[in-house]
């Protein structure tokens, strides 16, 4: 399909730059092949049914967002900034970089008095290869000691990180280090909602899928067969996996908590449609035509037009139904992306 066709006009009105208070008040935005409906997040609970099993993505986010010194030949160079997104080693990380052009293989990268590292490798599309002055929990400790936290783009562009998000960018069930982005539709979940689901017989399961910086990459081909998606890290353990096939064997429905948690299902489910334990990178990206094997429903936030997670909701309820349900959210003041509110997504052609 063209990119294009995934285009839509969003007045900057629309973009959350703070989350709701209290996380669950966000609205919620019920897209069923039928129709939709306006709820809130604290509500969840009236469109699930005892058996169903929501899955989590407890990536945590990391402060990915380094800024350094290029020093080379000894005497001090530019300065340079970095969103680690891809960890290779112990010691060592891929990152985009912001004024690649300046840099060289070789070159060394101060951040600070205790940690550098120097350029390995240049990729395309201004990617580098950091390796660094120390590796494991140090270089852990150094990177949480030094970076910032990686806010998207058009957060970025609008105001500086601060305190707040800290805690505001990062699920309240986040537990493995690695993300340099929030997997943003588990934002809204607190502990009350999670003893409002458990009272009413919903399980919950938790998946790794480390999320990467290439997420707010823009698409910059003319078709979608032409995009390359950069690999994400994910783990699904055998316990986990066999108690989400237990679900489904039930009658239960699986809901994916997020785009994170979908991608890494789907990359781990068989055609058949059962699902297995899963430790590595996936890269898979989805778009209308897809057929989708393990996941039955999906909670995720509003998305930047042209990006691959709105090509991966058109897949998923179906490209005019989600065309409709953003114009939809936005004539009744739905707030977007990563701050903004949610929807809960029924598959196309579901009789739900």
């Amino acid at each position: 399909m063209r990119v294009d066709d995934f285009d839509f006009e969003l007045p900057e009105k629309h973009i959350a730059l703070r989350p709701a208070e209290p996380r669950d008040s966000a609205k919620l935005l019920v897209v069923k092949p039928s129709g939709r409906i306006d709820s809130q997040v604290s509500e969840l609970v009236q469109f699930l049914k005892a058996g169903d099993c929501l899955v989590f993505n407890d990536t945590k986010v990391i402060p990915a967002q380094l800024n350094g010194i290029r020093e080379r030949d000894g005497a001090p160079g530019a300065e340079v900034g970095f969103t680690l997104h891809l960890r290779g080693a112990p010691d060592s990380w891929n990152a985009f970089a912001k004024g690649a052009k300046k840099l060289r293989v070789g070159d060394l990268v101060t951040f600070g008095s205790e940690l550098n590292a120097h350029i390995a490798e240049k990729l395309d599309g201004g990617e580098v290869r950091l390796v660094f002055n120390c590796s494991g929990p140090e270089l852990d400790m150094a990177i949480m000691a030094v970076g910032h936290v990686p806010l998207p783009p058009y957060i970025a562009a609008k105001r500086e990180d601060d305190g707040r998000d800290l805690k505001d960018y990062q699920t309240i069930y986040a537990r493995e280090n690695g993300a340099v982005a929030a997997p943003t539709a588990g934002l809204h979940f607190t502990d009350e909602l999670f003893a409002t689901l458990d009272k009413a017989g919903i399980g919950r399961e938790f998946v790794t899928l480390h999320v990467g910086a290439g997420t707010f990459l823009p698409v910059k081909v003319d078709d979608t067969k032409d995009h390359k998606m950069h690999s994400e890290i994910g783990t699904i353990t055998g316990d986990v996996a066999e108690r989400l096939n237990a679900v489904k064997q039930a009658g239960g429905r699986i809901v994916a908590v997020g785009t994170t948690s979908l991608r890494l299902l789907e990359s781990a489910a068989k055609t058949d449609g059962k699902l297995e334990a899963w430790r590595g990178a996936t890269d898979i990206f989805i778009t209308p035509g897809y057929k989708f094997k393990f996941v039955d429903l999906l909670m995720t936030n509003f998305h930047l037009p042209r990006s691959t997670l709105m090509m991966l909701v058109s897949a998923f309820a179906g490209y005019e139904n989600m065309r409709a349900a953003y114009e939809h959210a936005k004539a009744h003041d739905y707030r977007f992306y990563s701050y903004g509110d949610s929807s809960l997504l029924f598959p196309e052609g579901s009789d739900e």
